[in-house]
């Protein structure tokens, strides 16, 4: 498997006995499994990690507040839980190449640590990350 550092690739297709070259451009999905309470320095993660990730000149990054999820074996908590109080989830996604990912990721792992951290390959569908 090519890895996604080589972010543009040729791609050859038959169509109709003509030959065309597709370009396919390779990047890395990271995702960020938190919960509300979680905190940087004594302010919300989520929004410390965004901070981060747009010093660092990350591409594109979300973050999601979840209505309802679970961890590990933990029960599910919901917004209609009372008791849920800062433990909702909020799912922090981030896209780029592979090098900006690998340069980002150890202080990611530092902020997050004890948290599920997910990386994944993917094919740009749509747009570039120039």
């Amino acid at each position: 498997m090519a890895p996604a550092s080589e972010v543009s690739a040729a791609v050859l297709s038959l169509w109709g006995g003509f030959c065309a070259y597709n370009a396919i451009q390779m990047a890395v999905q990271i995702t960020i499994y938190l919960n509300e309470a979680d905190q940087w320095h004594h302010r919300p993660l989520s929004m410390e990690i965004l901070n981060y990730l747009r010093q660092e000149s990350v591409y594109a990054a979300t973050a999601i507040h979840s209505v309802g999820g679970f961890l590990g074996r933990h029960r599910v908590k919901t917004a209609h839980m009372v008791e849920a109080g800062g433990k909702l989830p909020v799912i922090i996604i981030f896209v780029d190449t592979d090098e900006q990912v690998t340069r980002v990721l150890p202080t990611l792992k530092e902020m997050a640590a004890h948290r599920l951290i997910v990386r994944e390959n993917v094919v740009l569908e749509q747009g570039d990350l120039d």
